[in-house]
């Protein structure tokens, strides 16, 4: 055999030698296989056969082609498998195959090609394969639009019998004409080409060598080629026109290989449209239409400038190649995926100006060891950069402000091995860590309260360091060291370097925030100063020094029980005054300011805390100096009343009267201590903190009449014996907890007043009748210690009363006013009360603590005797939509106000609420949104209007913070615009965004501007009005922040009809219909809102309809609306579009969603091909007139039953005469009858009527139909009162004299004028109603004008081509009745 490379010259096998020998055998079992060598030209293979094989080929040529019967050598019974005789016949054998050969040298018939394995390895033979299948399947697969295979010696085949100078079909058979495989190629759209390395099959061949051509393909959309040389690959610039995706693997050394092959040729080449004055040989047209190149798994070592010629791309692979530097991207404008992974980069140095809009970057399996290059990768969402060399944690930071970062895996890199890395890690992104999905796992509850414990004790460190910078930095000013007065307005200037000029930091006066510049010189003093305004907010001091006993600070809970040095501190206290005194000592209530929180400084950066560096963390830096004012006498008797446990809480203290102040609760091993601090000045360290402390109450454990919980996971009450005071703690669950279980133990046993809490669920209900408390709120969340702000108090700080910021509250109504709020207009804040919330209710608890003190502890009834609850919906309570300007002001006031105070709309009235707690905010907030969203009722939404009546949006100055993902727009008052995302507050957890939803692809926000037109015949509500005007990207936004509920969800659809929901089917309301990727939104038609002209907003309502709970959708008659079924009653919604096009446009997008819902594509590549996953979708099936959608939806169409049952009502009208096959139905269409209202004939007002009009051959019919009854669902247990079809009214077509069409009585309604004739065969049952003067000859005058002995019926017809099919099926029949034109008349 010779082994040739394929690398040789091709010649074109028609015209080389067939060449045929056997050059052995081998024995099978009993029988005898010949092994038969075929060459033709360069290529040869090996084939197989025993004489049984020759035999039959012998017979089918001696039938088809006339051979000689004797030219095969004869059969052998005996001795058959003899040597002698296998040789003899392998040499006859190979005479009779060169005489087969040589007898046809043109065309090889098939059976000797098939015997010779012609079709597998000589091009004929291929091509002829080829094309035989494609005629036989080819349709078939084109229909299907699945991807074809064609391996790289078939397209070989075909590029050389294209090259031969010889008809198409050369043999005679017509299925064989090559012209079947051009026809196919010219059509195909989807191609995998897979080559191999190694030779095929028994042939020399090797594919990977064949050149073959592919410009035969006219309409490719996505190709694939693998193990292909590129230089073997001809044609690729012929599918720039069409080709959108581009895979090429294991065939490239370069990308210009591929994308430029023409390259070869011209040294000098530039792309298309580029001007340029240097000297080019050839202008390379552009891939316009390739969006897609994955170029994985090649040997590219560079990423050079043929990319010039791919600026479309918006995903491209180059993972598993050998690429170390990143370079020539900047030419992808809109590259959005990206995948380097496995390649061999060590550094990326500024990224961002090549890849300026990417959203996913893999750079997994790389050698990088810093990140500092992707800080300005401002668009990107997703981040793979595990199986790198990241040791540092502090390389998070420079990623940890990408405001849009959404996924991050770091999995096997060094820093993996680091204990809570998770978090560590997480901490870094600050108050986005909840919204950061690290390694593919969601972050928990627990890594993030994890997270903020480590924020709060970082805020205790930055706090600390910025109050040791700041005492330096007045030491050093010189006016300032003479015992001059600093100015209120005057900038911190940083100290003097001796070295070179230096930027100061930025710092704030007392009077606003400022950025203060001071360039340096020398000497030390400034040069020049700038100062410019960033934000206009005031500061508030003196209101929240006012307020400062409504919250417990958060930086004291960073001196906890772990704090050894803290507790020691907190010992030697107690000691001393178990010296001094005896009983227990009552001190004078003082307020504890909250901390100033300020902006780090640059130098502190992230910290990482272990056990060894907590005692400086928390601020004991001193400890050695505290001890030295320690004597040994006090440390001794320290030593006996060890510290166990402490809880920062707020007490209610109920003596003489009430006060409330931040509280340390601490507990030792013979006593229970109360603290408070003595000073209004906030703490910097442990010292001072130990100074400001002071002992309020001393008690040991035998002097406890009781310690128990009042409210449950919120509340522990303290009485002391022989003392009329009260002590009421709040604090979080777990810490009220551990101090019960801790102090219990030691109180005397004999008090049966000390109990163990009780369920918060039978707290609750102890308030509510059994009738009130529902089976589905048997959640109830852990209640929040609150107080009301009244921002109309005359009492109040200016500042905040006349501050846009703070709304303003209207007078209490309904719900509001029985609460008591207040006890007076004065009273700046209310009584504390308790926040719970359940399923479905926020439940206001208001005690009257005063009138509990003075109640026996034991008494059953105690709680419930002075205290209230209030309930007020779930689904009526919304965060109010205008506050929080995303501007970050950091006076003492703002941080107090972002951190504690949170505003709620009931209705149309906003509450104004400080959470007394830190994270009570934070973790109420998250428990409302979820249980809000998890509503399965209809809820109100809030719609901000300006004066005029638009919809408006809040703008204000804006700093820019990472969580911003949309840019402060300042817009004309009476434009029509949405919210954006910086007038929601940051702290609200909003649903979880990507970028690709910020901002929607051009084509779907047209199509939803297409989509948001509402039909003429349907009344809006004042708030529905505002969202018909909306245009463009206001629908996006508008639909983000006031509508969707879930993460990543889009809309996709917007549909205007009458809805009837199953609990009220007689109410047809006008809905805007919000279709998105999770839920279908009802916004419902409200008049009442449009009544309430002294708020700021319209309140409209809402009801969401989750795609996960969709069972089936039932599709009405000729598309005229369908019904949406869900697991219960609340979820039957008939959509009465009216439209058989809005119906149909409806259900196909919402087939669409449902397929998404299914199988949601990862923004990554997939480990998958395209290829392997192309036509295995399933799209349901037809099953009795049921379409089950591949998401386990059923789509129900009418089935003939009952197309049956609304023929037999028509039928059962008809006159004898008449054959019962005419009353087959040719039409039918929901309608409105137009009514005019007596008495107002001059303004010729209207009622619509909605009805369901019939047309058959020979009559018209007016029914009254139910919509959403029918079909019965399966809970039904009954059938509804009302049937489906009520005829109300029947004429024949015949009696049909004239046809009226304008804008008379009503906009392009028809008036059918029909001659009043007896009609009893289409009369309803007679009654008593039929005699009767009243209504029962209304239709005769149904529309002004008419003339005596005529009946009028005014129809609407809302959609445009149901309108015109009545017409003109209505003329027809008509003109094969009366064998005359219908005359149609138009009216003014």
């Amino acid at each position: 055999r010779v082994d040739v490379k394929m690398d040789a010259p091709h010649l074109p096998e028609q015209s080389a030698e067939k060449r045929v020998r056997i050059i052995g055998s081998e024995l099978v079992e009993n029988y005898t296989v010949y092994v038969i060598e075929v060459n033709v030209g360069y290529h040869s293979w090996t084939v197989k056969h025993r004489y049984s094989d020759f035999h039959d080929l012998h017979e089918k040529l001696t039938v088809e082609k006339k051979i000689d019967k004797h030219l095969l050598p004869p059969k052998k019974i005996i001795g058959k498998n003899s040597k002698s005789l296998v040789e003899k016949r392998q040499k006859e054998l190979e005479v009779y195959l060169q005489t087969l050969l040589s007898r046809f040298p043109a065309s090889t018939p098939k059976v000797l090609s098939n015997f010779l394995l012609f079709h597998f390895y000589e091009i004929n033979g291929i091509a002829a394969a080829l094309a035989e299948e494609l005629f036989n399947k080819g349709e078939q697969w084109l229909a299907a639009g699945e991807v074809f295979l064609l391996r790289p010696l078939q397209l070989y085949a075909v590029t050389q019998q294209l090259k031969l100078a010889k008809p198409t079909c050369a043999n005679g058979d017509a299925t064989a004409d090559l012209g079947h495989i051009l026809d196919f190629t010219c059509r195909l759209k989807y191609l995998k080409i897979p080559g191999m390395k190694a030779a095929v099959g028994t042939s020399n061949i090797e594919e990977q060598s064949l050149p073959f051509d592919l410009s035969i393909f006219k309409s490719l959309l996505q190709i694939e080629i693998s193990d292909c040389d590129a230089g073997q690959i001809e044609g690729l610039p012929s599918l720039k026109p069409t080709l959108a995706t581009l895979s090429i693997h294991l065939s490239a050394s370069s990308m210009k290989e591929i994308l430029v092959p023409e390259a070869s040729e011209f040294a000098q080449w530039e792309p298309e449209g580029v001007d340029t004055d240097c000297p080019v040989t050839a202008i390379i047209p552009r891939w316009k239409m390739l969006t897609t190149l994955d170029m994985s798994r090649n040997f590219i070592r560079c990423i050079d400038d043929s990319v010039k010629l791919i600026p479309e791309v918006e995903f491209l692979d180059l993972s598993y190649n050998e690429l170390s530097l990143v370079e020539n991207l900047q030419h992808l404008y809109n590259l959005v995926h990206l995948d380097l992974s496995f390649n061999k980069l060590t550094v990326l140095e500024g990224v961002h100006t090549k890849l300026g809009n990417i959203k996913t970057l893999n750079l997994s399996g790389n050698q990088l060891e810093t990140l500092s290059g992707l800080c300005k990768l401002y668009s990107l969402v997703n981040l793979d950069l595990s199986s790198n060399r990241l040791a540092q944690l502090d390389e998070i930071k420079h990623i940890s402000t990408l405001p849009c970062l959404e996924k991050l895996s770091l999995a096997d890199n060094p820093m993996c091995i680091i204990p809570d890395y998770r978090t560590k890690v997480l901490a870094q992104f600050c108050d986005r860590a909840s919204e950061v999905c690290l390694n593919g796992t969601t972050t928990t509850e627990k890594e993030l309260d994890t997270v903020e414990v480590l924020k709060a004790i970082q805020k205790a460190k930055e706090a600390k360091d910025r109050m040791a910078n700041h005492e330096k930095k007045v030491s050093d000013v010189p006016g300032q060291a003479a015992g001059r007065p600093q100015s209120s307005s005057s900038s911190l200037v940083a100290p003097p370097s001796s070295s070179s000029p230096s930027l100061s930091r930025c710092t704030r006066s007392s009077q606003g925030n400022h950025v203060c510049i001071a360039l340096l010189g020398r000497g030390g003093e400034p040069k020049w100063r700038i100062k410019s305004e960033v934000c206009y907010f005031k500061q508030w001091k003196p209101w929240t020094a006012s307020l400062s006993n409504l919250f417990l600070p958060p930086f004291l809970l960073s001196y906890t029980t772990t704090n050894q040095e803290f507790t020691n501190q907190l010992s030697v206290q107690i000691s001393l005054s178990n010296k001094k005194e005896s009983t227990p000592k009552l001190c004078k209530t003082l307020s504890l300011e909250e901390t100033d929180q300020g902006s780090p400084q640059s130098g502190d950066g992230y910290f990482e805390m272990t056990l060894d560096d907590t005692n400086e963390i928390m601020g004991c830096s001193s400890s050695s100096t505290i001890k030295e004012k320690i004597t040994d006498d006090v440390k001794k008797e320290s030593a006996i009343g060890n510290v166990k446990l402490v809880v920062w809480s707020l007490c209610i203290s109920v003596g003489e009267g009430l006060s409330q102040r931040p509280s340390c609760l601490v507990a030792n091993d013979c006593s229970l201590v109360v603290f408070h601090t003595r000073s209004e000045e906030p703490v910097s360290n442990l010292e001072e903190l130990t100074e400001a402390l002071e002992i309020e109450l001393v008690v040991p454990y035998t002097n406890v009449e009781t310690f128990q919980f009042d409210i449950p996971e919120v509340c522990v009450s303290l009485k002391v014996k022989s003392n009329n005071k009260r002590w009421f703690f709040f604090s979080d669950a777990q810490s009220l907890k551990e101090m019960h279980s801790c102090i219990v133990p030691h109180v005397n046993q004999t008090n049966e007043q000390v109990s163990n809490s009780p369920n918060t669920q039978l707290f609750i209900q102890q308030f509510l009748n059994s009738w009130d408390f529902e089976e589905s709120e048997g959640s109830v969340k852990s209640g929040h210690l609150i107080h009301f702000l009244n921002l109309d108090s005359s009492t109040s700080d200016t500042n905040v009363a006349d501050n846009p910021q703070f709304p303003k509250n209207s007078l209490p109504s309904d719900v509001l006013s029985q609460i008591s709020l207040f006890e007076s207009d004065q009273d700046q804040t209310s009584n504390p009360m308790i926040l719970f919330l359940t399923s479905r209710h926020l439940c206001i608890l208001k005690v009257d603590f005063v009138a509990l003190a003075s109640r026996d502890p034991s008494e059953a009834s105690m709680m419930r005797s002075c205290s209230k609850v209030t309930r007020i919906p779930l689904s009526f309570t919304l965060l109010d939509p205008k506050q929080g300007c995303s501007c970050r002001a950091v006076s003492n006031s703002r941080l107090f106000y972002d951190e504690n105070v949170l505003e709620l709309m009931v209705g149309h009235e906003c509450l104004t609420v400080v959470f007394a707690l830190p994270q009570d905010k934070f973790m109420f907030l998250r428990e409302f949104t979820q249980l809000r969203s998890n509503l399965r009722e209809i809820k109100t939404i809030a719609l901000q209007r300006t004066k005029k009546g638009h919809l408006k949006v809040h703008s204000c100055p804006a700093s820019a913070t990472p969580t911003e993902r949309i840019p402060t727009t300042i817009l004309t008052v009476d434009i029509l615009h949405c919210f954006f995302f910086n007038s929601i507050p940051q702290e609200v957890p909003r649903p979880h965004l990507t970028l690709s939803l910020l901002y929607p692809a051009k084509s779907l926000i047209q199509q939803l501007m297409e989509d948001n037109q509402c039909p003429s015949h349907l009344s809006l509500s004042s708030s529905l009005l505002l969202i018909s005007s909306l245009k463009g990207d206001q629908l996006v936004h508008f639909f983000h922040n006031n509508i969707a509920e879930m993460e990543n969800e889009e809309l996709k659809h917007i549909l205007w009809t009458s809805v009837l929901f199953y609990r009220s089917p007689d109410v047809e309301m006008t809905a805007c219909v919000l279709l998105s990727t999770k839920a279908i939104y009802f916004i419902l038609d409200d008049k009442a809102s449009s009544l309430t002209n002294q708020s700021n907003f319209l309140i409209s309502f809402c009801f969401t309809f989750k795609l996960k709970d969709l069972q089936s959708v039932n599709v009405g008659l000729f598309d005229q609306y369908f019904r949406v079924m869900g697991p219960s009653a609340d979820h039957i919604i008939s959509c009465l579009t009216r439209d058989s096009y809005g119906t149909h446009r409806f259900l196909q997008q919402l087939m669409m969603v449902l397929s998404l819902l299914e199988k949601v594509p990862s923004p990554e590549p997939s480990e998958l091909d395209f290829y392997s996953q192309f036509g295995k979708k399933s799209t349901g099936k037809m099953v009795n007139y049921e379409l089950v959608h591949s998401s386990k939806v059923k789509f129900i169409y009418p089935s003939e039953e009952e197309i049956g049952d609304l023929t037999f009502i028509v039928a059962e009208r008809k006159t004898p005469q008449v054959p019962s096959h005419s009353f087959n139905i040719i039409l039918y269409v929901l309608v409105f009858q137009v009514h005019i209202v007596p008495g107002q004939t001059t303004q010729n007002q209207t009622v619509l009527q909605p009805k369901t009009l019939i047309l058959t051959s020979t009559g018209v019919f007016l029914l009254d139909e139910d919509h959403i009854s029918y079909p019965l669902p399966e809970f039904a247990k009954e059938p509804p009162q009302r049937d489906k079809y009520r005829l109300t009214d029947a004429r024949r077509i015949r009696d049909l004299d004239r046809v009226l069409m304008g804008y008379q009585t009503y906009p392009q309604a028809l008036t059918l004028v029909f001659d009043d004739v007896p009609r009893p065969d289409l009369l309803c049952h007679l009654t008593m109603d039929h005699f009767a003067d009243g209504d029962g000859k209304g239709d005769r005058t149904q529309m002004f004008g008419g003339a005596e002995g005529e009946v009028q019926w005014c129809i609407f017809v809302p959609g445009a081509d149901s309108r015109e099919r009545l017409i003109s099926l209505l003329a027809r029949q008509w003109e094969t009745l009366c064998s005359r034109e219908l005359p149609v008349e138009l009216t003014g």
